[in-house]
C-alpha cells in the first residue's frame, strides 16, 4: 500500500504514536516479539525502567490489545508477557526501526555500538 500524504494518513500515523508513545513501549514490544517474557526478565532486559513504569505500560498495552498478560502457578507468584498475534504485527515496524535505528548511528557517529 502506498501511503499518500493525507488527513486520513496523518490520522493513522497520529493514532499510532498515541498507542506508542513514551519512552517504554516500543522497548517493551521489541523485547517480547521472540518469545513471552516475565515480568522481572522485562524489567532486567529493559535498563533504566522502573517497576512501577513498566507495570503502567504493560497495563496500556494490554488494553490496546498488544500484550497478554498470564499470572503463573508459582511460589512466588509470577507474571508471563506475551505479545498477542494482534501486537505480532508490529514485529516488522520494530525490525525496520532497529534496521533504521543502526544506519543512522553509523551514519551520526560512524560506528555500531555492541553491547
Amino acid at each position: 500500500m502506498k501511503i499518500k500524504c493525507c488527513k486520513t494518513n496523518l490520522l493513522a500515523v497520529q493514532d499510532t504514536m498515541d498507542i506508542l508513545k513514551g519512552r517504554w513501549k516500543v522497548q517493551i514490544i521489541a523485547a517480547l516479539c521472540y518469545d513471552k517474557m516475565r515480568f522481572s526478565d522485562l524489567q532486567k532486559e529493559i535498563v533504566g525502567v522502573s517497576a512501577k513504569m513498566l507495570s503502567s505500560e504493560l497495563k496500556d498495552l494490554e488494553i490496546n490489545q498488544l500484550v497478554t498478560r498470564t499470572v503463573l502457578n508459582t511460589q512466588p507468584i509470577s507474571v508471563e508477557y506475551a505479545l498477542t498475534d494482534y501486537g505480532r504485527t508490529l514485529k516488522k515496524i520494530i525490525e525496520n526501526l532497529a534496521e533504521w535505528g543502526v544506519e543512522h548511528r553509523k551514519k551520526i557517529i560512524g560506528k555500531v555500538l555492541e553491547h
